[in-house]
């Protein structure tokens, strides 16, 4: 294993395929860090942090194991059984739940976000939730993410200990990025309903990748980047105005 490593050390093929894994579960991380802080904030105050750190732990954990069992996980992409002409697979039916339960959270979350508060109890007007329940939401998303993200690095690399790496190295990038994160959602309502629409996005492309319907990372990931351009532009529209001094109209 030792000799493995050392080999591995050496040669620049393997250096090259962990620098692109470790951008590709940084992309993929990203997804799945908005939609952690989307449920966490569901959560009191103090709470949080933890259910954030526990969502990104259960993340790596998912991850590693099905690194563990990376024979298998290559075979659910076996075709199962077909319908109206396409072949499923365990990984496409996977697929399918998971862009499904995205965008009835997704959907449920804007729904929240729109509705008047109109409780004549004086109540809040959110459903409460609990630590369970948050966690349980945001292991699902691991196992779709996970999943995604383990067989696309197969076809990157056949090496499991540059698997593992860049798994943790993007790991640690999200626990360094979640608090931050975070935070600037909190100071910024506006960023959510902008990540709710991101979270709608993916769980249709997840759909159309189970259904056999390859829409191209690069397409879905540039209107992200135009979206946040826009909306980092409006932010800074918005605190223009606010320092801008009235004007008193002419007489």
């Amino acid at each position: 294993m030792v000799e493995e490593i050392l080999v591995l050390l050496r040669d620049p093929n393997a250096w090259a395929a962990l620098a692109m894994l470790i951008v590709m579960e940084v992309v993929l991380g990203v997804d799945n860090l908005i939609f952690i802080t989307i449920l966490a904030s569901k959560l009191p105050e103090h709470q949080r942090a933890k259910a954030r750190r526990l969502g990104i732990g259960l993340a790596v954990v998912m991850r590693l194991i099905l690194l563990s069992g990376v024979a298998y996980i290559v075979q659910l992409t076996a075709p199962l059984f077909s319908f109206l002409g396409i072949s499923f697979s365990w990984r496409d039916l996977i697929l399918i739940v998971g862009g499904l339960f995205l965008i009835y959270k997704a959907t449920s979350e804007i729904h929240d976000q729109v509705t008047p508060d109109d409780d004549p109890e004086g109540g809040t007007g959110v459903t409460q939730v609990t630590m369970v329940g948050v966690v349980g939401q945001i292991l699902i998303l691991d196992l779709v993410f996970s999943l995604d993200s383990i067989i696309t690095a197969v076809g990157m690399t056949d090496d499991i200990p540059v698997m593992v790496v860049a798994v943790l190295v993007a790991v640690a990038l999200m626990l360094a990025a979640a608090d931050p994160l975070a935070r600037f959602v909190a100071q910024n309502p506006t960023v959510v309903m902008l990540a709710l629409a991101f979270l709608l996005m993916i769980g249709m492309a997840l759909i159309a990748d189970g259904f056999e319907v390859k829409i191209p990372k690069g397409y879905i990931y540039a209107a992200m980047a135009f979206s946040v351009a826009v909306e980092a532009l409006n932010m800074l529209a918005r605190r223009a105005r606010h320092k801008r001094p009235l004007r008193k109209r002419p007489r």
